[in-house]
């Protein structure tokens, strides 16, 4: 495990907290949604956000542990809530991470290679799995460090992004309208993309499973707060960049970034030199978000089946590093699986890129959905239990804040499904696929959950059994 000394401080944890929420590759979702999309940022960091910083600071600091959202659901409701929270957590990282790979093949292609095919891309995109799940499967500390730059390099990123918009607005104007009642939100365009707004603010409690390694967990909330400030102003300031520079129709899901890029720099030598190197570090953020969610959920899902809740194989452990070796393992095969089966079907990178993040999106928002119950019941069914932070307000306030959050979550999941639910049509070739593989998730989920009741039955059963013989012996003599 290391010198804890040299583990997670503030730093660190603000760090870690940037490179799980900060998610380059989904920035050009928001801005295809528009110049409204900066009104729609501002609503979500106001309404939903703060108060989930809020909430979940007050978690990790009360009930701190290396399973994280898993515990809390587990103290609040039980085991068998447990269990379907820490599975969606645990199996949408395998789930999402062929659409993060999927897109860092089509960037790379898109500077370096045009014409690389399909099949050479997929090949990048098993390649980075497995060396994804080879540094996780390493010390903490490599991981940590892994992190941190990943943070630095998205930071970066998003900064040239935001000046580079800026400045080419400057010299040859914006090439979208930016005012006041463009940026009001609006549900006239883009809305398909407004739940990728909610999943770009996620992830603020994944620093939870990595309690063990803090000098002090009492310093989450104000890295919690610290990191929501800095992603808050990243998000807004990375969107009106590309905002400024391309017209909103014109922003691939894929390519956007890119083509941002070549906007800013244009094509000269130098300029060339610009994109490249600047959609380098973008594609390297890719990893450190991925080893970022690989290292988070696998030890949630390594402590529910040390519990005897997952299979016995997600627990396994590295003797030498003490990291959870089984659960990164299944992430990758599932990983390297999605990726293929998704290849077979796919019409182009846009069109794959979107199905396999939606469909992950849905899996991976599903355990917040028992996440803020988990923090009201926890509030009413335990008032004495000491909060070294407390989220300020009466009862009512925490009802309201966890009500309205469950709500932004429930409508992100359903718009991830039916994008287009408000116009009254469904496209059920982009739909059905997406449904079935969510329904098929959750299906593995409670298949798991039944052989975790059984065995729990069967273990209930034999302790019964040896404190019956032991009695009777004790009885004899």
């Amino acid at each position: 495990m290391g010198n804890l000394d040299k583990k997670m401080g503030p730093g660190n944890i603000a760090l870690f907290c940037l490179c799980a929420v900060i998610v380059i590759d989904t920035l050009t979702a928001s801005a295809s949604i528009g110049v409204s999309s900066i009104g729609w940022w501002v609503i979500t960091i106001v309404v939903f956000v703060i108060p989930y910083g809020l909430i979940t600071s007050e978690l990790s600091t009360t009930y701190p542990g290396d399973g994280g959202i898993y515990d809390w659901v587990k103290k609040a409701f039980g085991y068998k809530w447990a269990v379907r929270t820490t599975w969606f957590y645990w199996i949408n990282v395998g789930l999402w991470m062929p659409a993060v790979y999927i897109m860092f093949a089509g960037m790379f292609a898109e500077i370096f290679y045009p014409d690389l095919s399909i099949w050479a891309q997929i090949a990048i995109c098993i390649a980075l799995t497995w060396f994804t799940i080879l540094i996780c499967n390493l010390s903490v500390d490599i991981g940590v460090w892994v992190t941190n730059i990943g943070a630095v390099l998205k930071i970066t990123v998003i900064s040239v992004l935001g000046v580079g918009g800026f400045i080419y607005a400057s010299k040859h104007g914006v090439a979208n309208e930016f005012s006041f009642h463009a940026m009001l939100p609006s549900f006239d365009s883009g809305i398909e993309f407004l739940p990728a707004l909610v999943f770009n603010l996620m992830g603020f409690e994944l620093v939870a499973t990595m309690t063990k390694e803090m000098k002090n967990v009492h310093d989450m909330p104000k890295a919690v707060f610290l990191s929501i400030g800095i992603t808050a102003f990243l998000y807004v300031f990375g969107t009106v960049g590309i905002l400024m520079a391309l017209p909103s129709k014109d922003i691939g899901l894929v390519s956007g970034i890119i083509d941002t890029l070549k906007t800013l720099f244009g094509t000269s030598a130098l300029g060339l030199f610009g994109v490249k190197f600047i959609g380098t570090l973008a594609l390297l953020t890719f990893i450190g978000n991925m080893v970022t969610w690989t290292m988070g959920s696998s030890r949630a899902a390594a402590e529910a089946a040390v519990d005897g809740e997952l299979p016995k194989v997600v627990g396994i452990m590295s003797k030498k590093y003490h990291t959870p070796t089984g659960a990164n393992f299944i992430t990758g095969v599932l990983s390297t699986t999605v990726i293929v089966a998704y290849a077979l079907f796919a019409q182009n990178s846009d069109g794959l890129f979107w199905s396999v993040f939606a469909f992950s999106s849905c899996i991976f928002l599903l355990p917040y959905l028992f996440m803020f119950p988990s923090y009201i019941k926890l509030r009413v069914s335990e008032p004495a239990v000491v909060r070294p932070f407390k989220v300020p307000g009466n009862l009512t306030a925490q009802w309201i804040m966890s009500v309205i959050c469950f709500l932004v979550i429930a409508q992100a999941v359903v718009l991830f499904i039916f994008p287009q639910i408000f116009s009254g049509v469904i496209d059920w070739a982009y739909t059905g696929p997406v449904l079935v593989g969510v329904i098929l998730t959750v299906g593995v989920g409670e298949y798991i959950l039944h052989q975790a009741i059984a065995n729990k039955a069967k273990e209930a059963l034999k302790n019964k059994s040896l404190a019956c013989d032991a009695a009777k012996f004790e009885s004899n003599n």
